[in-house]
Protein backbone atom coordinates (compact mmCIF):
# COMPACT_ATOMS: atom_id res chain seq x y z
CA UNK A 1 0.00 0.00 0.00
CA UNK A 2 1.25 3.25 -0.91
CA UNK A 3 2.03 5.77 1.58
CA UNK A 4 0.50 9.13 1.94
CA UNK A 5 3.84 10.99 1.01
CA UNK A 6 3.67 8.77 -2.69
CA UNK A 7 0.71 9.27 -3.03
CA UNK A 8 0.89 13.18 -2.82
CA UNK A 9 3.42 13.06 -5.21
CA UNK A 10 2.09 11.08 -7.58
CA UNK A 11 -1.03 13.87 -7.87
CA UNK A 12 1.84 16.88 -7.92
CA UNK A 13 2.81 15.12 -10.99
CA UNK A 14 -0.58 14.72 -12.46
CA UNK A 15 -0.98 18.07 -12.10
CA UNK A 16 2.58 19.40 -13.30
CA UNK A 17 3.54 20.81 -9.81
CA UNK A 18 6.89 19.54 -8.37
CA UNK A 19 6.06 18.49 -4.60
CA UNK A 20 7.49 20.81 -2.09
CA UNK A 21 9.00 19.48 1.81
CA UNK A 22 5.65 21.05 3.07
CA UNK A 23 3.78 19.14 0.75
CA UNK A 24 5.47 16.13 1.83
CA UNK A 25 4.70 16.46 5.64
CA UNK A 26 3.75 12.89 6.71
CA UNK A 27 0.59 11.78 8.08
CA UNK A 28 1.61 11.65 11.73
CA UNK A 29 2.27 15.21 11.59
CA UNK A 30 -1.07 16.21 9.86
CA UNK A 31 -3.07 14.25 12.20
CA UNK A 32 -1.48 15.16 15.27
CA UNK A 33 -2.30 18.91 13.98
CA UNK A 34 -5.75 18.08 13.08
CA UNK A 35 -6.49 16.53 16.81
CA UNK A 36 -5.27 19.20 18.63
CA UNK A 37 -7.46 21.53 16.56
CA UNK A 38 -10.35 18.97 17.05
CA UNK A 39 -9.68 19.02 20.87
CA UNK A 40 -9.41 22.41 21.07
CA UNK A 41 -13.09 23.10 18.88
CA UNK A 42 -14.66 20.27 21.26
CA UNK A 43 -13.31 22.32 24.09
CA UNK A 44 -14.47 25.67 22.57
CA UNK A 45 -18.02 23.56 22.33
CA UNK A 46 -17.87 22.65 26.15
CA UNK A 47 -17.32 25.59 27.30
CA UNK A 48 -20.02 27.41 25.41
CA UNK A 49 -22.90 24.46 26.12
CA UNK A 50 -21.63 24.85 30.32
CA UNK A 51 -22.16 28.54 30.05
CA UNK A 52 -25.15 28.34 28.40
CA UNK A 53 -26.42 25.99 30.87
CA UNK A 54 -25.20 27.99 34.28
CA UNK A 55 -27.43 30.63 32.29
CA UNK A 56 -30.46 28.46 32.35
CA UNK A 57 -30.31 27.58 35.89
CA UNK A 58 -29.61 31.05 36.67
CA UNK A 59 -32.82 32.11 34.95
CA UNK A 60 -34.68 29.20 36.74
CA UNK A 61 -33.58 30.16 40.09
CA UNK A 62 -35.62 32.87 40.91
CA UNK A 63 -32.78 34.49 42.97
CA UNK A 64 -31.78 38.41 43.23
CA UNK A 65 -28.66 38.86 41.41
CA UNK A 66 -27.23 41.30 43.96
CA UNK A 67 -26.95 38.46 46.23
CA UNK A 68 -23.58 37.92 46.31
CA UNK A 69 -20.44 37.27 48.19
CA UNK A 70 -19.02 40.45 46.77
CA UNK A 71 -22.04 43.16 47.88
CA UNK A 72 -22.05 42.05 51.40
CA UNK A 73 -20.90 43.99 53.98
CA UNK A 74 -19.31 41.77 56.34
CA UNK A 75 -19.68 45.09 59.64
CA UNK A 76 -20.64 41.93 62.63
CA UNK A 77 -19.15 38.70 63.56
CA UNK A 78 -22.36 36.78 62.66
CA UNK A 79 -21.93 37.45 59.18
CA UNK A 80 -18.33 37.18 59.14
CA UNK A 81 -19.24 33.82 60.41
CA UNK A 82 -21.69 33.08 58.67
CA UNK A 83 -19.53 33.75 55.66
CA UNK A 84 -17.13 31.27 56.73
CA UNK A 85 -19.71 28.53 56.84
CA UNK A 86 -21.31 29.13 54.18
CA UNK A 87 -17.90 28.73 52.19
CA UNK A 88 -17.12 25.98 53.61
CA UNK A 89 -20.57 24.38 52.98
CA UNK A 90 -19.70 25.28 49.11
CA UNK A 91 -16.43 23.67 49.27
CA UNK A 92 -17.68 20.45 50.56
CA UNK A 93 -19.64 19.89 47.13
CA UNK A 94 -16.08 19.66 45.87
CA UNK A 95 -16.59 15.99 47.64
CA UNK A 96 -18.64 13.55 45.77
CA UNK A 97 -18.64 11.50 48.69
CA UNK A 98 -20.22 14.31 50.87
CA UNK A 99 -22.69 14.67 48.20
CA UNK A 100 -23.92 11.81 48.14
CA UNK A 101 -23.48 10.79 51.79
CA UNK A 102 -27.29 12.25 52.34
CA UNK A 103 -29.21 15.48 52.96
CA UNK A 104 -28.12 18.55 54.25
CA UNK A 105 -30.00 21.59 55.97
CA UNK A 106 -28.61 25.24 57.09
CA UNK A 107 -31.36 26.93 58.72
CA UNK A 108 -30.71 30.90 58.79
CA UNK A 109 -32.86 32.83 61.69
CA UNK A 110 -32.24 36.26 63.41
CA UNK A 111 -34.54 39.58 62.63
CA UNK A 112 -35.39 41.26 59.38
CA UNK A 113 -32.85 42.77 57.31
CA UNK A 114 -29.58 41.02 59.03
CA UNK A 115 -28.42 39.38 55.48
CA UNK A 116 -29.98 35.91 55.95
CA UNK A 117 -31.23 36.30 52.13
CA UNK A 118 -28.37 38.00 51.01
CA UNK A 119 -25.69 35.42 51.94
CA UNK A 120 -28.18 32.60 51.11
CA UNK A 121 -27.95 33.71 47.56
CA UNK A 122 -25.06 34.42 47.65
CA UNK A 123 -24.21 30.77 48.33
CA UNK A 124 -26.59 29.39 45.79
CA UNK A 125 -25.31 31.70 43.27
CA UNK A 126 -21.85 30.25 43.79
CA UNK A 127 -22.82 26.50 43.84
CA UNK A 128 -24.36 27.01 40.41
CA UNK A 129 -21.20 28.64 38.60
CA UNK A 130 -19.01 26.32 40.41
CA UNK A 131 -20.67 23.26 40.02
CA UNK A 132 -24.32 23.70 37.93
CA UNK A 133 -26.41 22.86 41.20
CA UNK A 134 -29.80 23.54 40.21
CA UNK A 135 -31.28 26.23 42.65
CA UNK A 136 -35.57 27.36 43.54
CA UNK A 137 -35.81 30.08 45.66
CA UNK A 138 -39.05 30.50 47.25
CA UNK A 139 -41.02 32.65 49.59
CA UNK A 140 -43.09 30.02 51.81
CA UNK A 141 -45.74 32.25 52.52
CA UNK A 142 -46.20 32.63 48.26
CA UNK A 143 -46.25 28.95 47.83
CA UNK A 144 -48.72 28.64 50.45
CA UNK A 145 -50.74 31.32 49.10
CA UNK A 146 -50.60 28.77 45.92
CA UNK A 147 -51.41 26.15 47.42
CA UNK A 148 -54.84 27.19 48.92
CA UNK A 149 -55.86 28.88 45.24
CA UNK A 150 -54.86 25.75 44.06
CA UNK A 151 -57.94 23.93 45.56
CA UNK A 152 -60.54 26.39 44.13
CA UNK A 153 -61.46 24.11 41.15
CA UNK A 154 -63.78 26.95 39.60
CA UNK A 155 -60.65 28.98 38.64
CA UNK A 156 -59.76 29.93 35.33
CA UNK A 157 -56.28 30.78 35.82
CA UNK A 158 -54.94 27.03 35.61
CA UNK A 159 -53.49 27.92 39.23
CA UNK A 160 -54.07 23.89 40.43
CA UNK A 161 -52.37 22.93 37.19
CA UNK A 162 -49.11 25.73 37.80
CA UNK A 163 -49.08 24.60 41.46
CA UNK A 164 -48.10 21.14 40.61
CA UNK A 165 -45.94 22.12 38.24
CA UNK A 166 -43.81 24.04 41.23
CA UNK A 167 -44.93 21.63 43.80
CA UNK A 168 -42.64 18.71 41.22
CA UNK A 169 -39.68 21.45 41.09
CA UNK A 170 -39.69 21.84 45.31
CA UNK A 171 -39.25 17.75 45.31
CA UNK A 172 -36.02 17.90 42.39
CA UNK A 173 -34.20 20.65 42.38
CA UNK A 174 -31.18 20.01 44.43
CA UNK A 175 -31.12 22.88 46.56
CA UNK A 176 -34.14 24.23 47.75
CA UNK A 177 -33.80 28.11 49.60
CA UNK A 178 -37.07 28.57 51.46
CA UNK A 179 -37.66 32.38 52.61
CA UNK A 180 -39.71 33.76 54.99
CA UNK A 181 -40.40 30.78 57.25
CA UNK A 182 -43.43 30.97 59.09
CA UNK A 183 -43.42 34.79 58.85
CA UNK A 184 -46.06 36.41 60.97
CA UNK A 185 -47.26 32.93 61.90
CA UNK A 186 -47.21 31.32 65.62
CA UNK A 187 -48.07 28.18 64.32
CA UNK A 188 -48.90 26.53 60.70
CA UNK A 189 -52.38 25.01 59.98
CA UNK A 190 -52.15 21.68 60.16
CA UNK A 191 -53.01 21.00 56.94
CA UNK A 192 -49.85 22.87 55.97
CA UNK A 193 -47.21 20.95 58.43
CA UNK A 194 -48.24 17.93 56.50
CA UNK A 195 -47.58 18.92 52.53
CA UNK A 196 -44.61 20.81 54.20
CA UNK A 197 -43.40 17.93 56.12
CA UNK A 198 -43.70 15.45 53.26
CA UNK A 199 -41.91 17.71 50.89
CA UNK A 200 -38.86 18.14 53.34
CA UNK A 201 -39.36 14.07 53.97
CA UNK A 202 -39.81 13.42 49.89
CA UNK A 203 -36.43 15.84 49.37
CA UNK A 204 -34.08 13.80 52.27
CA UNK A 205 -34.87 10.49 50.92
CA UNK A 206 -33.47 12.13 47.56
CA UNK A 207 -30.47 13.47 48.95
CA UNK A 208 -31.46 17.07 48.27
CA UNK A 209 -30.06 19.77 50.20
CA UNK A 210 -32.45 23.00 51.92
CA UNK A 211 -31.39 26.42 53.60
CA UNK A 212 -34.56 27.70 55.42
CA UNK A 213 -34.73 31.00 56.16
CA UNK A 214 -37.11 32.30 59.18
CA UNK A 215 -37.08 35.45 61.70
CA UNK A 216 -38.22 32.89 64.43
CA UNK A 217 -35.57 31.79 66.94
CA UNK A 218 -35.61 28.12 66.68
CA UNK A 219 -37.81 27.33 69.98
CA UNK A 220 -40.40 29.43 68.08
CA UNK A 221 -39.60 27.92 64.79
CA UNK A 222 -40.29 24.18 66.13
CA UNK A 223 -43.99 25.32 67.81
CA UNK A 224 -44.69 27.55 64.26
CA UNK A 225 -43.70 24.49 62.10
CA UNK A 226 -45.26 21.57 64.46
CA UNK A 227 -43.73 18.65 65.53
CA UNK A 228 -43.66 16.74 61.92
CA UNK A 229 -42.14 19.03 59.77
CA UNK A 230 -39.31 19.63 63.06
CA UNK A 231 -39.10 15.65 63.04
CA UNK A 232 -38.05 16.15 59.33
CA UNK A 233 -35.73 18.50 59.81
CA UNK A 234 -34.17 16.53 62.84
CA UNK A 235 -33.50 14.17 59.86
CA UNK A 236 -31.09 16.56 57.95
CA UNK A 237 -27.73 17.00 58.74
CA UNK A 238 -27.93 20.96 59.41
CA UNK A 239 -25.93 23.60 60.23
CA UNK A 240 -27.81 26.24 62.41
CA UNK A 241 -26.63 30.04 61.44
CA UNK A 242 -27.65 32.82 63.96
CA UNK A 243 -27.78 36.66 62.50
CA UNK A 244 -27.95 38.89 65.50
CA UNK A 245 -26.06 42.27 63.82
CA UNK A 246 -27.31 45.62 62.89
CA UNK A 247 -29.89 45.87 60.45
CA UNK A 248 -28.68 47.00 56.61
CA UNK A 249 -31.78 47.93 55.50
CA UNK A 250 -32.19 51.68 55.24
CA UNK A 251 -34.77 53.57 57.27
CA UNK A 252 -38.02 55.51 55.94
CA UNK A 253 -37.80 57.46 59.13
CA UNK A 254 -35.75 60.70 59.45
CA UNK A 255 -32.58 60.31 61.77
CA UNK A 256 -34.13 62.95 63.95
CA UNK A 257 -37.19 61.42 64.39
CA UNK A 258 -37.54 60.67 67.85
CA UNK A 259 -39.04 57.33 69.02
CA UNK A 260 -41.18 59.22 72.21
CA UNK A 261 -42.89 61.34 69.70
CA UNK A 262 -45.46 58.33 69.17
CA UNK A 263 -47.24 56.03 71.62
CA UNK A 264 -47.43 52.98 69.47
CA UNK A 265 -43.91 52.43 68.51
CA UNK A 266 -43.55 48.86 66.24
CA UNK A 267 -40.74 46.92 67.14
CA UNK A 268 -41.02 43.39 64.16
CA UNK A 269 -40.52 39.80 65.70
CA UNK A 270 -40.58 40.28 69.26
CA UNK A 271 -41.61 37.14 70.54
CA UNK A 272 -42.36 36.28 74.04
Amino acid sequence: MQNINNKISQLAKLLGKKPTNDQLTDYQTLRKSYDQQASKDVALIQQQAKIQRIQNIHGRSDLNPNWVFNNLIEDSDDVIEAISIAKSFIAAHEDPDWRQSGSHMMIFYGDYGRGKSHIAGAIAHELIDQYEISVLYRQLSTLLEMRFSSFDYTAQDNIGEKFREVNQDLLNVDLLILDEVCVNESMLKKNTQSWLGNLMRQRLVNKKNIILITNHNLTDLEKALGQYCFESIKEYDTYKVKFSGPSRRKGLIDDSYSSSDTTNTYVPNQFK
